[in-house]
């Protein structure tokens, strides 16, 4: 898991994350609900914790795949109530990726989100869609809770991983059409394996025993017998 995420600067699904070497990143998790997780966790997750104001939720939501223009009004005790529900999706989806059971006062912090009324379209004047004012952090978290119920009870839920690396926790859902997406971002972290991989293959061949020399001393007479021409013995096909 890295740092801190920023606004996706093409306005594509996903989010652009710091990695703790200070470079940035593209890492789409796949799904709305998925996205919350980069905020932070429960346990050791919770030094990478970015929700500490109220404002912080609402500029989430600003940086997710949301359509523009979300404004919620988010109170402190709301922005608690948002920390406990990731915290639960956290435990929840790291479950479902490592195919643990799950547990039913997870799935009962999301279903009661997911029971309260949902954040609200509508056709604005100009015929563009918009938000219906007076959103707040609750018709937040339950639209969030919506989206991840549709992720575990849908095509995709054997999809939902959790990244290849030893040292990386983000969770995704793989809705490429192989299936077969292994790390957050090949740019972060494949590119990382790559290089741990070539390190450790060049190492391994270093410490090799080299092949012993040819001994020295008058050619086999045999060997003179038989030549092979200059082009040398034929290759195996």
């Amino acid at each position: 898991m890295s740092g801190r995420a920023m606004e996706s600067p093409d306005g594509s699904p996903g989010l652009t994350l710091i990695s703790y070497e200070g470079k940035p990143y593209r890492f789409d998790p796949g799904a709305l609900c998925l996205e919350l997780l980069t905020t932070g966790g429960p346990g050791a997750f919770a030094r990478h914790e970015v929700l500490h104001a109220p404002a912080d939720l609402a500029a989430w939501a600003a940086r997710s795949r949301l359509p523009d223009g979300l404004e919620p009004t988010v109170s402190e005790e709301e922005l608690a109530e948002a920390r406990a529900f990731r915290d639960a999706l956290f435990l929840l989806t790291a479950d479902r990726a490592h195919g643990r059971p799950l547990r039913r006062d997870h799935l009962d912090v999301i279903n009661a989100a997911a029971a309260r009324p949902p954040l609200v379209a509508r056709i604005a004047p100009d015929g563009t869609r918009a938000w219906a004012p007076g959103a707040t952090a609750a018709q937040l978290l339950s639209t969030v809770a919506r989206d991840a119920i549709d992720l575990f009870t849908g095509p995709y839920a054997d999809r939902i991983r959790e990244c290849g690396a030893h040292d990386c926790h983000l969770l995704f859902v793989d809705t490429s059409r192989p299936g077969r997406r292994r790390w957050c971002a090949m740019e972060h972290c494949g590119n990382r394996e790559k290089v741990r991989t070539h390190r450790a293959r060049a190492r391994k061949s270093a410490s090799a025993p080299s092949a012993p020399s040819a001994p020295s001393g008058p050619a086999d007479p045999a060997a003179l017998a038989d030549p092979v021409g200059p082009s040398g013995p034929a290759q195996p096909g």
